[in-house]
């Protein structure tokens, strides 16, 4: 994983235009980044999730993409199943997990994924790990069940990362994991079916324009440092890049077939006609969801903030954060520094009070195994939503805003940009003729909701089977006031449902 600077800078100079003040994005750029935890202001919450703000003229495309040409109901229609999921969990899986971290017995600063990139393996000895990489501890099912279990609607995994490594068979190249390993099995092909079966929907990450093994791909950071890295980046594209997104894309229809494809690390070689080529190959797969790291001038469907959650969101755009467990995306044997299971859900919760999405990532090991502590906070997380799922999923953005915090008038950032202070004591999203208000700091004997343009009309705690009502009284401001339990339901969130009419 990293992010490309080029499309931070047009992120950030488009939600200036809109005058939105915008955190600065702390994208990773290879580097492993704290988990920075920014929340909401009041500007434009109410705004719908899907509505676009016009980026990129369609006329400067040289091929017109779906999101080009079809009709706002056409586009609400096909992200429908997208903005309802709320929960993806993204898995970083791939060669790299051999090295775990460490190479020639020295550990490698840096995400997992980025080890062959940061230590400068030369080709020829990174191709060598395929022969170590037996994952005979895979079990799709499992993994799915996992996932299921934890809440999750969506996974994503990676295809092939930066490395080049596919973790399907491919026959445009056979630096995979089916022709290159003693494994010899897909497994993209297995989860693909699991995911069918279990009624979870798949996506597939690929690196479109990185790719340290193949001759011509890009290499940031230094670029390359072997002269078997060096070649044509069209040719790249053209006898690997695009055969193994039509192999992606054709080779696992039916049950099988993918609903995301998730791109990363646009750079400047990717022009508008290398990604109007791509996007002509997407455009075989209408109701298919990218998103906006294609390159080429292309936004695509979704915004990717990357391991922080901008302070407002994206007012009017369909965006996900995705973010780690601990500071790796690829498996690192010794970076256990895991988030809290309260961090997690606080992330959830705070993602969804802003209509977006919380992708978060899992580094499975070389044997095919999600490490336990990954797993467990992903449990934990799911014993959480099987209680209070209703707040989360097929929600809308909260109708206040200053609950979360505000913009410092004083303080900056080190950027120069205003400071924002956060507040953590509850968050809330909504629904038609309801507002889930989930409670971090309980307040005490009641809870005063803000004034809204609707009435509430009931009160009472989503964990409560018998719905009994809570005692409603008029507050100052146009308010009201919520009689609460004596003591939280919930040690992490409780969840307060307000029943409104206009």
């Amino acid at each position: 994983m990293a992010s490309d600077n080029k499309a931070a800078a047009d992120v950030v100079w488009r939600v200036m235009k809109y005058n939105f003040r915008n955190s600065t994005l702390k994208m990773c750029g290879g580097l492993v980044l704290a988990s920075i935890v920014a929340l909401p202001g009041s500007v434009a919450f109410g705004q719908l999730a899907g509505s676009r703000i016009p980026t990129t003229k369609a006329a400067d495309h040289p091929v017109k993409s779906i999101q080009d040409t079809e009709t706002v109901a056409q586009r609400d229609e096909r992200m429908a199943w997208w903005r309802a999921a709320r929960f993806g969990m993204f898995i970083h899986w791939g060669l790299y997990a051999v090295p775990a971290g460490t190479w020639n017995g020295k550990q490698i600063p840096g995400i997992g994924e980025w080890i062959m990139n940061n230590a400068k393996i030369p080709v020829a000895d990174y191709e060598k790990l395929a022969a170590q990489f037996d994952p005979t501890k895979f079990n799709a099912d499992e993994w799915v069940e996992m996932a299921k279990s934890a809440g999750v609607k969506y996974i994503v995994i990676t295809a092939k990362h930066h490395d080049g490594f596919a973790m399907f068979k491919s026959d445009a190249n056979k630096f995979n994991i089916v022709d290159a390993t003693p494994f010899k099995r897909d497994p993209l092909r297995e989860l693909a079916i699991a995911c069918h079966k279990q009624g979870i929907k798949l996506g597939f990450y690929y690196s479109q324009d990185q790719d340290w093994t193949a001759p011509g791909a890009a290499a940031l950071h230094g670029g390359h440092w072997d002269k078997a890295q060096d070649g044509s980046f069209a040719d790249y594209i053209h006898t690997k890049a695009i055969p193994q997104l039509k192999e992606l894309l054709t080779n696992y229809q039916g049950e099988a077939a993918p609903d995301v494809i998730w791109f990363d690390t646009p750079t400047k070689d990717m022009t508008p006609q290398l990604a109007g080529e791509i996007v002509a190959l997407l455009n075989q797969h209408p109701q298919l969801i990218w998103n906006n790291r294609l390159g080429g001038g292309y936004q695509g469907d979704t915004e990717t903030p990357e391991q922080h959650i901008p302070p407002q969101g994206y007012p009017g755009k369909d965006w996900e954060t995705c973010m780690t467990i601990n500071d790796t995306w690829g498996y690192k044997s010794y970076d256990t520094n895991f988030k809290s299971t309260e961090t997690l859900l606080r992330n959830l919760i705070d993602i969804a009070s802003k209509g977006g999405n919380y992708l978060l990532n899992v580094g499975p090991d070389a044997t095919g195994t999600i490490p336990q502590p990954e797993q467990d906070r992903m449990l934990a997380m799911g014993q959480w939503l099987k209680v209070n799922g209703e707040a989360i999923y097929g929600t809308g953005p909260t109708p206040w805003g200053a609950e979360a915090g505000a913009f410092s008038p004083t303080e900056k950032d080190k950027k120069g940009q205003p400071l924002w202070v956060a507040k953590w004591d509850w968050r809330a999203t909504t629904k038609p003729n309801r507002i889930f208000v989930s409670i971090f700091k309980w307040p005490g004997a009641s809870f005063d909701v803000p004034a809204t343009k609707a009435h509430v009309v009931k009160a009472y705690m989503l964990a409560d089977a018998k719905q009994t009502p809570l005692k409603l009284t008029p507050a100052a401001g146009g308010g009201v006031a919520v009689a609460l339990p004596v003591s939280a339901p919930d040690p992490i969130a409780s969840v307060l449902v307000l029943e409104t009419r206009p």
